[in-house]
């Protein structure tokens, strides 16, 4: 049987906890990786979600950042690494039987000037991108998969409109060449193109636009990637639009693919 996991930026679980448990009850998910959860791990609800038969697992930070993992599946809580030493909630990782691990990110934003010299959020963000390189490249993953809001749009189809993104923080080409290094040094493949290489695809559309649908500018920066010996089994990808416009929505939209493990 294929398992099936979806990535989501929720922007509060304990906000939105409604249309978390509609997605399990509708999508079910076999995996749902959410990040920006905006709260203590000990303050996520959980009743909904074990009623729908998923265990939870994560990190948490009041009010900011935040990344958990619901499993119908078992899992074993896999550790965390603290990026840049900043103790963000930002990555947590979880195992199941089958010996496949799931790494969960958010990396940071960046704010809103694509400068480091003049922005400390955007040269944060290029940081705690070099640090996930060396790390995978210093302990080359296998069997695992890589979700997560990464913040980046990497492909000129990643985006509304390539021309006019160039200096706009998530598809600067700094961004696009730091968020690379780390597929490289992971030898990660990015699945959603590996399965939709063609055409325009976003999972985000700004809260600032009255008419996200019409208006269609967004970005694709939520991925699900794998590490090359299970690439293979990947199959079934998709972003699931309409989230986006449910009741209290977040501003991204579920990401899903499925393995042959």
């Amino acid at each position: 049987m294929p398992i099936t996991i979806c990535t989501w930026n929720i922007n509060s679980i304990r906000l939105r906890e409604e249309i978390v448990l509609k997605l399990l009850r509708e999508e079910a998910p076999d995996v749902l990786c959410l990040q920006e959860c905006k709260s203590l791990l000990e303050l996520m609800p959980t009743a909904g979600f074990s009623e729908l038969g998923y265990s939870l697992i994560g990190r948490g930070q009041k009010g900011y950042n935040g990344v958990a993992i619901l499993s119908k599946l078992p899992m074993e809580d896999a550790g965390h690494r603290d990026f840049c030493g900043k103790g963000d909630a930002r990555h947590v990782a979880g195992r199941l039987n089958n010996g496949m691990t799931i790494h969960n990110f958010y990396v940071p934003a960046g704010g809103d000037k694509p400068d480091r010299k003049i922005n400390e959020k955007f040269g944060h963000k290029l940081d705690f991108l070099t640090e996930m390189q060396d790390w995978f490249a210093a302990d080359t993953p296998q069997k695992s998969v890589l979700v997560g809001d990464l913040n980046i749009a990497p492909l000129e189809d990643d985006v509304w409109s390539h021309k006019q993104l160039l200096k706009i923080v998530s598809h600067t080409p700094i961004e696009v060449e730091h968020l690379d290094n780390v597929m490289k040094s992971g030898a990660w493949v990015d699945i959603t193109r590996q399965d939709i290489p063609e055409g325009k695809l976003y999972s985000w559309w700004s809260y600032r636009a009255k008419d996200w649908d019409k208006a269609d500018k967004g970005r694709r920066l939520d991925h699900i990637w794998a590490t090359a010996d299970i690439a293979p089994t990947a199959h079934s990808s998709r972003i699931l639009r309409a989230p986006r416009g449910w009741e209290r929505p977040s501003d991204h939209a579920p990401t899903f693919a499925s393995f042959d493990l």
